[in-house]
């Protein structure tokens, strides 16, 4: 879910992430129109609508739960496993 900016109150699903940047793209959301040349037969040209990167903090996981976005904890399971877990009613985020 996105938390902030244009977007806020929208929820999609994470498309890309780019963790270098610090930035992730979720699909049909943050888009812009990109004006492209016409470079031979083959690529697209015009105006051609795209997902933008949207920066790491601006976006919360939702709970499959609580509805409801939320902070991201860690657990050790038994098996030594280390999985994420919902701050709120500590569920399990990972399958």
């Amino acid at each position: 879910m996105v938390i902030a900016g244009r977007e806020r109150g929208k929820t999609g699903k994470v498309v890309r992430v780019f963790p270098a940047d610090k930035r992730l793209t979720i699909e049909r959301l943050n888009i812009v129109k990109r004006h492209t040349k016409a470079r031979g037969a083959q690529s697209q040209f015009g105006i051609i609508e795209k997902e933008a990167p949207i920066h790491e903090s601006n976006v919360m996981i939702l709970c499959d739960k609580c509805s409801a976005p939320v902070r991201v904890g860690r657990q050790r399971l038994e098996d030594g496993r280390s999985v994420r877990v919902c701050r709120r009613c500590k569920e399990q985020l990972d399958r």
